[in-house]
């Protein structure tokens, strides 16, 4: 049986506007421009069959799934696979204190691809372990029988290391982006970014 997956990057959030690292910190919020990001999410998907939208529990990608809600009217779940990286010791630091002080692990961090797949900030996760946790999150609501077509709200790096995982390299994901995939007779596949 085939399921589909709208997978969403949260609205833009108040730490990109100030160049924060966002990780799994959980007092970035959105922006005004955020909130319209959310709203649009929710008048694409609305024609797509949609049946529940999970969320990270993170602020910023929960009232992104509220907002997108309005159009749809859907349960809502919280699912702590489809958080966002730790990103350890730099949590909530400028992008350019990271450079400067991290510059060796920052560089391989931004590099597209999994040649570094198992470089981490101190006291934080490899993108290996966010795609591990991602697909094991999708792969038990790909298993659950009451759903075909599921949204998913979540954030950039989340949504980076599911292409990484599909054979993409792709680390600038927009604030609001959504990315259509599959599961159809046990493999996953990219179907279009919406």
């Amino acid at each position: 049986m085939r399921k589909d997956f709208y997978i969403f990057r949260h609205g833009q959030s108040s730490y990109n506007v100030e160049g924060r690292t966002q990780g799994q910190t959980n007092d970035s919020v959105l922006t005004d421009l955020g909130k319209e990001q959310a709203l649009t999410v929710g008048e694409r998907l609305k024609d797509k069959g949609v049946e529940i939208i999970v969320t990270s529990p993170l602020k910023r990608a929960m009232q992104t799934a509220e907002l997108a809600n309005k159009s749809l009217e859907l349960p809502i779940e919280t699912d702590n696979h489809f958080i966002e990286v730790n990103v350890g010791v730099v949590e909530g630091m400028h992008y350019t204190k990271i450079r400067d002080e991290y510059t060796d692990i920052f560089n391989k961090m931004h590099t597209p691809g999994n040649e570094f797949e198992d470089v981490c900030y101190p006291e934080g996760e490899t993108r290996r372990e966010v795609r591990e946790r991602v697909f094991e999150g999708l792969e038990l609501w790909a298993n659950n029988p009451k759903y075909n077509t599921i949204a998913v709200s979540s954030h950039g790096i989340m949504l980076a290391q599911t292409l990484v995982a599909l054979g993409q390299s792709q680390t600038d994901i927009k604030n609001g982006a959504i990315l259509h995939i599959k599961k159809e007779e046990g493999k996953w596949s990219i179907v279009e970014w919406l």
